[in-house]
């Protein structure tokens, strides 16, 4: 059975294409250390001051190895690795406590850039989740409490009045909740990817090799 809507809708989409700034990417381009080429692709994505550049997409499986994704912020970054924090009663939380390995993707249109990481995932220490939830507005942090993520929900009205009963009951500062917290992306691979004309796109793979880095371009 055929749905006419759908078809159109298959169509259109067939046809779109996007005409890039065909500019390469070359093995000279790249810093040796994928942090450091990460971060200068990450700073240029900043200074269009364009969407969310820190949006990234969070690929997980559970024990069975049944996927999902996500889109996440990217909160911290440094040489041990990628912090984003959450729910740790949510579906992402709960496919990482069985399976700690995750992979993220960062797409910037404008750059015509996507970076993809992947590597295992630990929890951050309490005191770093607690140093974060005192930076996010107050309406976050009661959102936080009032959220049992992925739960059934029977109304908007019941989630406002949750948070409307947290806002008297925190008058002043609102705590870390205890279902609330961190996890850190250790890099293992970073796949950095430049597209161009054609679909001949430039891919670099960056793997880990005990304290240095391996660079090889792969096909497009």
């Amino acid at each position: 059975m055929t749905d006419p809507g759908l078809e159109r809708l298959s169509d259109q989409i067939s046809q779109i294409r996007s005409d890039q700034v065909d500019l390469p990417l070359e093995l000279d381009d790249l810093h040796p250390d994928p942090f450091e080429q990460f971060a200068t692709w990450l700073n240029e994505a900043l200074e269009a001051h364009k969407g969310w550049p820190n949006a990234m997409t969070l690929a997980t499986a559970d024990a069975h190895g049944q996927p999902s994704s996500r889109i996440v912020l990217l909160k911290g970054i440094d040489r041990r690795g990628l912090s984003f924090f959450t729910n740790l009663g949510s579906r992402k939380a709960n496919d990482l406590s069985v399976n700690p390995h995750a992979s993220l993707t960062f797409y910037w249109p404008l750059q015509g850039r996507q970076v993809c990481i992947r590597g295992p995932v630990l929890r951050v220490p309490d005191a770093e989740a607690d140093d974060y939830f005192e930076t996010r507005p107050r309406s976050s942090q009661l959102g936080a409490w009032a959220s049992k993520q992925s739960s059934p929900l029977a109304s908007r009205e019941e989630l406002e009045q949750v948070v409307a009963e947290l806002d008297a009951r925190y008058p002043d500062e609102v705590p870390r909740p205890p279902h609330w917290g961190g996890f850190l992306l250790e890099p293992e691979a970073f796949e950095f990817w430049k597209s161009r004309a054609g679909r001949l796109h430039d891919r670099f793979l960056y793997q880990r090799q005990t304290e240095d880095w391996t660079i090889t371009r792969l096909n497009p």
